[in-house]
């Protein structure tokens, strides 16, 4: 910087634009944040990026900041401290301010410059929520000056240059709302947003980006000194060390199916069974350009998935023409025709091991050499369904969770029989959707379901015990939990909780909860239904409070069997590793992300408290928690 400030003749202005193809400035490299080893060491680092900046925002001629593609964290606070900034609307753009979602604040001069240039309405909610924002809103909310097409980006900067027109500045009431008096009485109406959404003793990032802005205002230099010590003490902080670890879990996911082949896992899926799993897999397939044929017993059973997907596709994609294109990618399929020329067959009928293996029976001899044979049982094993295949190395389970388009998470379950290349092309076939596959063996329940029925259990016996519903759900949103048990149960609906259950029992000798067996029996099965431990309405559950004081075991008694049961899931080698177990039960139930998942939760707390403590449930409330004998393998 200083170098181009002393150039003669001066230059009449800079542009700042990136040569890669992918985008602008994609964030800082994370994984250097688990580097920083104290508050210190890190102000020292932030201060010297923020000094970066400050020459450049300092230059004596005009800059401007030529945009494509990934604009974000580090990479938008450099282009906001450039004097203009134009973006190519190449259908990529994506800028934002994302550092909340790990944990911290931007600490760049973001905090700062983003409400000088974009009012402080407008700059908050870009950093409270962390959701990058795309062109035309982009240039809605004054945050970059031009979009065009990405042929004119340079002429555009260039034009910029020779112009010279006044810089943006907020809105005049944001202004007013920037005041030192007004500053207060904003901060406690977004505060008071914040605590129903996020705890502040969970998620102290928010609450500290705020507190930054009441105190400063986005002015002077204190207010740059200010954010630099503050986001330095978060990086050090448990819960952004947790939501670090969380990212690069997600990145170690994704890179299991290693580098995506030039041509598709899945030109042609075919999906059997239209009811609410396998009518959502098809339309999010279709959704991510795959062809698809959907296959029910009759056309009736068909038709309600296709509305559903239409529905989503034009909520989703917002233009009639793609939304149209998605949709005539997704074919009724009742004869079953496209099971011969289907690279995928993917099986989502009813949780019956007989009628599965007549299905199979049917198939197998239409598919085609190479396509594989995917299941989508929750609970039921894979060599439970081989038994009768000609080729049982073909048979795969790919068990997606509901709602399918918010779960990111699939299991890839191998059974005994399944071939590598079988589950190498389901890994495949799951990133072509955009999911984090979880490869793990067969077993009862697999891992997800398997870790998450003791937390549901619990909760019944809880509730049987006396303790009321609103107390019990409680308890496990205060641990961090996105969800209480006995809600979740309802969402995930009560006779699925009862076969997976049932299976769970049966192998490892634990009762089923009896409040389950009679719900079902009742045929109140949860959201579905409209009635479970709930009564819903318009799709959410009536709440009614509860004065009474949370047993001072709740807590402990929700969710450390959950810690329990993913020991003995890794000593049996249902899944590679600890971390693979982290990633699969935070990305699959929400497992409180900050926490950094389940395993994780037990190193921080220390697993002689946590054995010490199983050992006292145990005594308390009997042998379901006995501590597992692989804890001190992880000592």
């Amino acid at each position: 910087m200083s170098a181009l400030a002393a150039m003669s003749p001066r230059p009449k202005g800079v542009v700042v634009r990136s040569g890669k193809a992918n985008g602008f400035i994609a964030g800082a490299d994370i994984k250097e944040f688990t580097k920083i080893r104290s508050p210190e060491e890190g102000f020292t680092l932030v201060r010297a990026g923020q000094q970066v900046l400050d020459q450049l925002e300092a230059l004596p001629m005009p800059s401007v900041a030529a945009l494509h593609g990934f604009v974000l964290g580090g990479g938008l606070e450099l282009a906001m401290a450039c004097t203009y900034r134009v973006a190519a609307d190449d259908g990529r753009l994506s800028l934002g301010l994302p550092e909340v979602m790990l944990g911290i604040h931007p600490g760049f001069g973001g905090t700062v410059r983003s409400v000088r240039l974009m009012g402080v309405r407008r700059a908050l909610e870009l950093m409270l929520k962390g959701k990058p924002v795309k062109g035309a809103r982009a240039l809605a909310v004054g945050l970059i000056d031009a979009l065009v097409p990405p042929e004119d980006l340079g002429a555009c900067a260039k034009q910029l240059l020779q112009r010279l027109p006044p810089p943006r500045t907020p809105p005049f009431v944001d202004k007013l709302l920037n005041l030192g008096p007004v500053r207060p009485f904003l901060a406690r109406r977004i505060a008071a947003a914040l605590r129903s959404k996020v705890a502040r003793r969970h998620y102290p990032a928010p609450y500290a980006l705020l507190d930054l802005w009441q105190r400063y205002g986005a002015a002077g230099p204190a207010s740059y000194d200010a954010e630099a010590r503050s986001i330095s003490a978060l990086m050090c902080s448990p819960t952004s060390r947790n939501l670090v670890r969380v990212f690069l879990l997600q990145d170690r996911l994704k890179a299991l199916a290693g580098k995506t082949a030039s041509s598709p896992a899945c030109p042609h899926l075919h999906v059997i069974g239209a009811g609410v799993m396998g009518g959502d897999v098809a339309a999010w397939a279709a959704l991510r350009g795959i062809t698809v044929t959907l296959q029910d017993r009759t056309a009736a059973l068909v038709a309600p998935a296709l509305e559903r997907a239409q529905a989503h596709f034009r909520r989703r994609l917002q233009d009639p023409a793609a939304a149209a294109a998605a949709l005539a990618r997704l074919r009724p399929d009742v004869d079953g025709v496209g099971v011969r020329n289907a690279d995928v067959v993917f099986e989502a009928i009813v949780e019956n091991a007989e009628a599965k293996r007549a299905l199979y029976a049917r198939l197998e001899p239409q598919m085609k050499p190479g396509a594989i044979l995917a299941t989508n049982t929750s609970s039921i094993e894979i060599e439970t369904l081989a038994g009768q295949l000609a080729d049982p190395a073909r048979l795969v389970g790919i068990h997606f969770f509901n709602p399918v388009a918010q779960m990111q998470l699939v299991e890839i379950v191998s059974g005994a029989a399944t071939s590598p290349a079988t589950a190498q092309r389901a890994l495949l076939f799951t990133r072509q959707l955009d999911k984090l596959p979880l490869p793990c063996r067969s077993a009862p329940g697999f891992v997800v379901n398997r870790i998450l029925m003791p937390y549901i259990n619990e909760a019944t016996f809880a509730l049987d015990g006396g303790v009321p519903i609103a107390v019990i759900d409680a308890s496990g949103k205060g641990f961090g939990m996105p969800m209480g048990p006995l809600e979740l149960a309802d969402w995930v609906g009560l006779d699925v909780c009862l076969n997976v259950g049932q299976v769970l029992a049966q192998a490892f000798q634990r009762p089923v909860p009896p409040v389950l067996t009679r719900l079902v029996g009742e045929e109140k099965l949860g959201r579905k239904s409209g009635e479970g431990f709930y009564v819903w309405r318009d799709d959410k559950p009536l709440r009614h409070a509860s004065a009474q004081a949370p047993p001072e075991d709740l807590e402990d008694r929700l969710i450390l069997p959950m810690l329990n049961e993913a020991v003995a899931a890794l000593r049996e080698g249902v899944i590679g590793d600890a971390d693979l177990l982290d990633a699969g039960v935070v990305f699959a139930t929400g497992f409180a992300p900050f926490r950094g998942g389940p395993l994780q939760y037990a190193r921080d707390r220390g697993i002689g408290e946590i054995t010490r403590r199983l050992r006292e449930l145990q005594q308390r409330y009997g042998e379901r928690f006995r501590p597992d004998s692989h804890w001190d393998a992880l000592r």
